[in-house]
């Protein structure tokens, strides 16, 4: 019976779906939850083959969104709810990890239109008061994905459950599982339009990441706990800095996070070194114009003697670049910059090598566009050198992604004749090197050669370049480039 229902939630007919909702909502009502939830599971994968089907078919939506018909009309999801809230309340951790999953696959699948009001906030409910128990990392990373579908849906329907939300995040900040971090991070992100209170949110943030109030817990007597804490906090400020920061009320809030950033910038570790850049530059974006200027014209002083140094300083100019405190960067700023990075790019340590590369490129895209040639003159010979076939694959995927910044940064950066050394050994990537290697150069020209608005970045390419050479672009964009559908700029950045 399942299997029949739910197969004709993608029928066409309107009568079809409405009869197969009322029947699906009779053997929701006739069978007890507790055994419906015993089919969870199958249920998921119907539904999963019946999406992949409906986007692989000939006229299928690809990888556009696809919405379910059946769940696409007033009360659709109502049949499912009872089963997906018992499985995510009572069924042991693999039935709350495959209900949380399912419930947001289904939510993914649903127009806003049909999750509005009441019903959003009736699937909330259960999943907060869960998610706080003692789940597996799994069980978390579902629930956290899910809740952070429920607020891009959601909407100001759920402005009430603001700080149940906030605490559920904040307090899987020091989750011992990396990727329930990260997912935590990117649900607050999605959080801060909801967002009244933010100021003590920030306060909260800037005691963590100073490590001022993480506590003993069976999580610290791991390796580096503390400073997974930190990390993780400090990315998460960064991340409300960004999103939040207009509703910021009380005049200490970004100064603390400023000076939080600083401190932290030439930290032993280095994933709180390229956190408390992102936090710098966040906040420099929100600070008026002297206090932003102030700080870049003291961090342009820096020595950079040490590794922590010179890492701390790769990092805080690309995310400085990348923000919109780039507008007090003068061209003398820039100018320091440029000869900084293009040392640290031959740097005998690739952690620093690998965060200048991807500086540099921001430099590139980043600078006035009438000193644009004279920075690609002046960087072109040390960006080569980085994209040699023999150098390593992180310093390779590190250029790779600073020419992709570059680019996004100023989309006519490569639309020059003085850039076609880099085109070519970027098509010499693309072909040559190692897997990943190849995917990085791919979106690269992807974006460089603007492969999205038709073939004018090639054409142009091609009346520059040797024969061979255009020979193997044509291929390669025929062949790989142009199935590229986008580049995930977040990624990227």
């Amino acid at each position: 019976m399942l299997r029949e229902l739910i197969h004709r939630l993608n029928d066409e007919n309107e009568h079809v779906l409405k009869s197969t909702i009322a029947a699906l909502g009779a053997l929701s009502t006739c069978v007890p939850a507790e055994e419906l939830v015993k089919s969870i599971e199958f249920i998921r994968n119907l539904i999963a083959s019946m999406v992949s089907d409906a986007r692989r078919r000939k006229g299928g939506v690809g990888d556009g969104e696809f919405l379910l018909p059946g769940f696409n009309m007033p009360k659709g999801l109502e049949p499912m709810l009872p089963i997906y809230s018992r499985g995510i309340l009572y069924g042991n951790s693999t039935i709350r990890e495959v209900s949380a999953a399912g419930l947001g696959e289904l939510i993914s699948i649903t127009s806003q239109k049909y999750l509005a009001g009441p019903f959003i906030i009736k699937i909330t409910g259960p999943l907060l008061r869960i998610v706080g128990d003692r789940n597996p990392s799994a069980v978390k990373i579902s629930i956290i994905k899910t809740l952070g579908l429920i607020l891009t849906k959601g909407g100001a329907a759920l402005r009430a459950f603001v700080p149940q939300f906030q605490t559920t995040f904040c307090k899987a900040l020091s989750d011992p599982s990396r990727q329930v971090r990260v997912e935590a991070i990117k649900a607050l992100a999605l959080l801060m339009p909801l967002t009244t209170r933010i100021d003590p949110l920030i306060k909260e943030l800037v005691s963590t990441s100073s490590a001022q109030t993480i506590t003993a817990t069976s999580f610290e007597s791991e390796s580096g706990s503390v400073i997974a804490v930190q990390t993780a906090t400090l990315e998460a400020l960064a991340v409300v800095l960004k999103f939040g920061g207009k509703q910021i009320k009380l005049s200490d809030s970004v100064p603390s996070a400023l000076e939080t950033g600083k401190t932290l910038l030439f930290h032993a570790d280095d994933g709180i070194r390229e956190a408390a850049a992102k936090t710098i530059a966040a906040a420099c974006e929100l600070s008026e114009e002297n206090i932003a200027k102030d700080l870049v014209v003291g961090l342009a002083k820096t020595k950079c003697d040490s590794f922590e140094e010179k890492h701390g300083f790769a990092n805080y100019c690309r995310y400085i670049i990348c923000s919109g405190a780039r507008s007090v960067l003068t061209i003398n700023d820039m100018d320091e910059m440029s000869v900084v990075i293009e040392k640290l790019m031959v740097d005998t340590n690739d952690s620093v090598r690998e965060a200048a590369c991807i500086a540099a490129g921001a430099l590139l895209g980043g600078v006035e566009a009438s000193y644009t040639d004279t920075y690609m003159k002046n960087l072109s010979r040390t960006i080569l050198k980085c994209m040699d076939v023999k150098e390593s694959m992180d310093v390779l995927k590190s250029i790779a992604k600073g020419l992709c910044i570059g680019v996004t940064l100023n989309t006519e950066l490569f639309a020059r004749k003085i850039s076609l050394p880099i085109l070519d050994a970027a098509l010499k990537n693309s072909m040559m090197g190692q897997q990943r290697v190849q995917l990085a150069f791919n979106d690269f020209l992807w974006l460089a050669l603007d492969v999205k608005n038709g073939e004018r970045g090639l054409d142009m390419y091609c009346s520059w370049s040797m024969f061979d050479n255009a020979k193997q672009m044509k291929s390669l964009f025929s062949k790989v480039l142009v199935r590229i559908r986008d580049v995930d700029l977040e990624k990227v950045y």
